[in-house]
């Protein structure tokens, strides 16, 4: 994710780093290694699948009974059986994913890694984390007035974000009534940096937040303020300023980036957000993070990975639509350095992996490029990610660069088209925004499938109503 990071630092001097200090503390909780642990089975959990809703809300049920998409194992909770006897080695479980069956496990001591290892239901043990001697401390700039917003011509209800929307065609989908209300979106991130403080959000519907990078900690709001500027690109709702592509939507914000450091633990964190906000009944998920290199370089990704299914949050993401939701995700920033192609898990199957354009329809230099190691199209489509409109941390509609903008424009507007056919699978509702871009007919590696028409996914949508 630090890539994605410094491509708007490069570009826009500094822009989404502004809680970053060059001080140097000692890494909460102190030294310590986290372990991912592949389990056998769940044999042990306190849960059955003769009664999901004890696992999962109302509303995600619901969700999956519109699709009639099955509960399965991988719906299951961990075993707590299994995760007594781990913590009572010394060790400690600090989180897990049920849907790849993996625990994650503090270990301070590094006696106790045959122990687990020698367990009958481990299959697998990989080092995933060890806390470094020292980090950046992340602290909250103040909110400033937007003196600048004054200045703003104001000729059109969406202000400065009317290239955004307007290369989707998506105004007429908001003037028909759909402005994602009714759909709630989950944001994966590492930090909303005053949200609950700055006015332009004031009137956002926020339904909860929650950390997933360990340890925990329960504001998010004092944090990095990348995930800041990824909601107003959705979320924003000041006429004739700012106006975002699904104003009227619900959000959920989550954190599974460490701003601090990085390490493959992340991807980790991220699939433990995926799945809570499957648990909560979340339709649509942005995720403008993405993994290629990591601090230690052992653990760094290699091409022949971009399958969709060997890195775990890709691997994680392949599964998010048969649970019933959209991934919406970054292709990433890699265009014009050596790792050049999308990151993990813009390589996923059935997700929409968004590219990076300037507001004339031309694509970034530093916007990844695929396809996939096994010859799938990507990145999914492209958006405006060149110069986007953004409200960052100390409150200011400013501009930014990065495929981290190009996804929430994007995904604010799937919310839009599936509020308005809500009858349809979220396979069904990629489908229709692939099959209605520009360059559907004859999709490459830069583009994708190109630029989706989302008036045109709608229209194409009422003709084959269920």
């Amino acid at each position: 994710m630090k890539k994605i990071l410094f491509i708007i630092t490069f570009l826009m001097g500094g822009l989404a780093l502004h809680a970053q200090s060059n001080k140097k503390a000692a890494y909460p909780d102190g030294k310590f290694t986290i372990y991912r642990l592949k389990l056998k089975d769940k044999k042990g959990s306190n849960y059955t699948l003769k009664h999901p809703e004890q696992f999962l809300s109302a509303q995600a049920l619901l969700r999956r009974e519109r699709q009639h998409l099955p509960i399965d194992s991988t719906d299951l909770p961990l075993s707590q059986k299994y995760i007594d006897k781990i913590n009572k080695t010394g060790a400690s479980v600090v989180g897990g994913s049920k849907w790849n069956n993996t625990v994650l496990v503090k270990v301070i001591d590094d006696n106790i890694l045959p122990i687990l290892k020698q367990m009958p239901f481990v299959m697998q043990t990989v080092k995933v984390f060890t806390a470094p001697d020292s980090c950046a401390i992340i602290h909250p700039n103040a909110v400033v007035k937007d003196t600048m917003a004054m200045k703003i011509k104001r000729t059109n209800h969406y202000g400065k974000g009317l290239s955004q929307i307007k290369m989707f065609n998506g105004i007429k989908l908001h003037e028909a009534g759909f402005q994602g209300n009714g759909m709630l979106i989950a944001i994966i991130d590492g930090g909303y940096m005053n949200v609950d403080k700055i006015g332009y959000f004031k009137d956002v519907n926020i339904i909860g937040t929650r950390d997933f990078v360990y340890p925990y900690t329960a504001n998010l709001y004092d944090l990095l303020d990348h995930g800041t500027m990824v909601l107003s690109d959705m979320a924003a709702n000041t006429d004739s300023l700012f106006v975002g592509t699904a104003p009227r939507a619900s959000y959920l914000l989550l954190r599974s980036e460490d701003g601090r450091t990085e390490n493959i633990v992340e991807e980790d964190y991220w699939a433990q957000a995926v799945e809570y906000a499957d648990s909560i009944g979340a339709d649509i998920i942005n995720s403008s993070l993405g993994y290629t290199k990591f601090d230690d370089r052992l653990a760094s990704h290699d091409y022949r990975e971009q399958d969709g299914k060997t890195a775990i949050n890709s691997c994680t993401a392949s599964m998010i639509a048969s649970k019933g939701m959209i991934l919406v995700n970054s292709a990433g920033n890699e265009g014009v350095n050596t790792w050049k192609r999308i990151n993990f898990p813009a390589d996923a199957t059935n997700i929409l992996a968004v590219a990076a354009l300037s507001s004339d329809s031309i694509n970034a230099q530093f916007s990844s490029v695929g396809p996939s190691i096994d010859g799938r199209v990507k990145p999914d489509v492209a958006a405006q990610g060149v110069q986007s409109a953004v409200i960052d941390g100390t409150g200011i509609i400013t501009a930014a660069n990065g495929t981290s903008f190009a996804s929430p424009i994007t995904c604010g507007m799937v919310a839009c088209l599936w509020q308005a056919l809500p009858g349809k699978t979220a396979y069904q509702i990629m489908d229709l925004i692939r099959q209605s871009a520009n360059r559907a007919t004859y999709p490459d590696n830069i583009y994708g499938y190109g630029i989706p028409d989302f008036w045109k996914a709608y229209q194409n949508g009422l003709k084959n109503v269920e």
